[in-house]
């Protein structure tokens, strides 16, 4: 916002090709908006680019989510004189602000944020917005529904933000906007206002992460500093629940034996890395609790009309906890009676502050985009609340003692395994050109290479698939053919055999093989092997994964792309 009004500088593309915008070095102002756009409705092109303003340019807007509606009111809007210049759903918004600015007869020094109020009950979908206006230069209006939105507080500025790590370096207090709360901000002050424009009274949160974690320190990127950051991050995740002398407690959890002795069912509702981090927990669960436990993709889970009932016990987890799909199949549950726990990392997140009990991993800032350190700390988390509950449940058993002592074993074994990962660097350089890999696993194996499969896909972009070994014989084999790359894991001893009669199977067919064990194999029958510690079966994913994280990250960069920032995705997300 400038003296002579709203001045909007743009283009598709990183914020480096911004950069270039002879435009960007002229801006004078004291408030300011701006998005990295994910493209849901348009394709990137400068139009398309945030922000929008309305045809008579009064408002400016930028919007993280998706207008379900926009059809509807771009339609309604046109009747009424308006021009629209994008195929985005985010121009209706500054629009319809506009539309109702001009309804409202009277000129107080609320008709902007009534105008705001009025467009937000008439949008369908999710969204965090910022808008700027002609009529209030000096100001800027924020709100937010089922889409992040943080407000970091200084003396002297304000910041917003859809992510904490983002402004992290400026602040560490920040305000936790609830749905339809409306801020009306100024360079040192800060309004708020519940979804009846009725003021209301904030607190900030101070978020005690180091700043500097949200820097590279050194490395080349992200996300080969998070990888070797796993060793600290699953330490601080084990913290005080779990001590040197086996004594296990999880601060704030109340849940008694008599609830937990009712319990019929443990849900565990999660999306991508997430999803694999519960996937690897549902048989400890089982074994240690003694309770049918089911690991279900969010986006499915709430459409499906699932069997919850305050018998039901229900682990959700998200990293950022503003996973749209996750949030709301939380409060789905929560509706149908059940009891939730969010698994996050992220203090004052929408999950968070929607499940009845929050667990924190205390794997401070993750910035790339493909989760690494996140997920193995999930797994560890998931691994103490299972041994948890089968305490206050009563169960004894030997392979709790022993695995509380594999648990406070695993940063150390971290560092060993990330030591000796020279044999994944050679091997990414010889197939980083292939278009087709397949992973193999059994039992705790196959929720490990499912992981491994998708950190390929989401940064290498070749296509792969992640089957359990045994179903290798039921049609996939017919993929396998001579000099395809197929890489196994193999680290429960009691199913070892089964999974090399099966990668016997595709050596016979031409197959080349990588394969990750904690086991002496014995004859020399695989091209490549890498050598993990040795660890509870029930815990090994926390190990075995870290080969396929650095196979996958080598593999980017021998091809050249960008590690942190895999095309079309997004760190958070924020949509359905």
């Amino acid at each position: 916002m400038e003296q002579s009004g709203i001045n909007i500088v743009k283009t598709k593309g990183r914020v480096s090709e911004l950069e270039k915008v002879p435009a960007i070095n002229s801006l004078n102002g004291s408030i300011g908006i701006a998005h990295t756009r994910w493209a849901t409705h348009g394709k990137p092109s400068d139009e398309n680019s945030h922000p929008h303003c309305d045809s008579k340019k009064n408002f400016a807007v930028v919007h993280n989510g998706i207008i379900e509606n926009y059809n509807e009111l771009r339609e309604f809007l046109s009747g009424k004189g308006y021009t629209f210049y994008s195929e985005t759903d985010t121009e209706v918004v500054p629009n319809l602000i506009d539309y109702y600015y001009n309804q409202d007869e009277n000129n107080d020094d609320k008709r902007i944020l009534r105008a705001v109020a009025s467009t937000c009950s008439r949008l369908e979908g999710s969204f965090a917005l910022e808008i700027i206006s002609n009529y209030m230069p000096d100001k800027m209006i924020v709100v937010r529904k089922d889409s992040p939105l943080v407000i970091g507080k200084t003396d002297s500025e304000n910041y917003i933000s859809s992510d904490i790590p983002a402004i992290l370096s400026y602040t560490k207090d920040f305000y936790l906007l609830n749905d339809y709360e409306y801020v009306v901000l100024s360079k040192t002050s800060a309004e708020f206002y519940d979804k009846d424009l009725n003021p209301i009274n904030k607190q900030t949160v101070n978020i005690d992460w180091n700043a500097s974690a949200a820097e590279k320190e050194g490395y080349p990127d992200f996300m080969l500093k998070e990888i070797n950051e796993q060793p600290k991050s699953i330490r601080e995740t084990i913290g005080s629940r779990l001590t040197a002398d086996g004594k296990c407690s999880i601060e704030g959890l109340d849940l008694s034996k008599e609830y937990l002795e009712s319990v019929n069912r443990i849900y565990v509702i999660a999306c991508g890395t997430a999803m694999h981090a519960g996937l690897a927990i549902k048989q400890l669960f089982e074994k240690l609790c003694h309770i049918q436990t089911e690991v279900d993709i969010a986006s499915e889970f709430r459409y499906r009309d699932p069997l919850v009932d305050e018998k039901t016990l229900v682990i959700s987890i998200s990293q950022s906890g503003e996973t749209a799909d996750t949030i709301a199949a939380v409060k789905l549950s929560k509706s149908k009676g059940a009891k939730t726990i969010a698994i996050t990392n992220v203090i004052g997140s929408s999950i968070s502050r929607e499940a009845d009990y929050t667990l924190y991993t205390h794997a401070g800032p993750e910035i790339a985009v493909a989760s690494t350190k996140a997920y193995t700390s999930q797994v560890v988390l998931l691994a103490i609340l299972a041994i948890h509950f089968s305490e206050v449940l009563g169960i004894q058993s030997d392979v709790v003692s022993q695995l509380k002592s594999d648990i406070l074993k695993l940063p150390a074994k971290v560092e060993e395994t990330l030591k000796n990962m020279d044999i994944i660097k050679e091997f990414a350089n010889r197939v980083y050109n292939e278009h087709d890999i397949f992973f193999l696993g059994r039992g705790i194996d196959y929720p490990a290479v499912l992981e491994g499969s998708l950190k390929l896909k989401e940064i290498s972009y070749i296509h792969s698939d992640a089957y359990a070994a045994g179903e290798l014989k039921h049609g996939p084999i017919a993929l396998i053919e001579n000099d395809i790359t197929v890489i196994a894991i193999m680290t429960d001893p009691s199913i070892t055999p089964k999974t090399i009669s099966n990668l016997k199977e595709v050596i016979t067919r031409g197959a080349k093989t990588l394969v990750i064990t904690n086991q002496d194999l014995g004859d020399k029958i695989f091209d490549n092997v890498v050598t993990i510690p040795d660890t509870n079966p029930l815990i090994s994913p926390v190990l075995s994964v870290l080969p396929l994280q650095l196979f996958a990250y080598y593999i980017s960069k021998q091809k050249g792309l960008d590690v942190d920032k895999p095309r079309n995705l997004a760190k958070s997300v924020t949509v359905e």
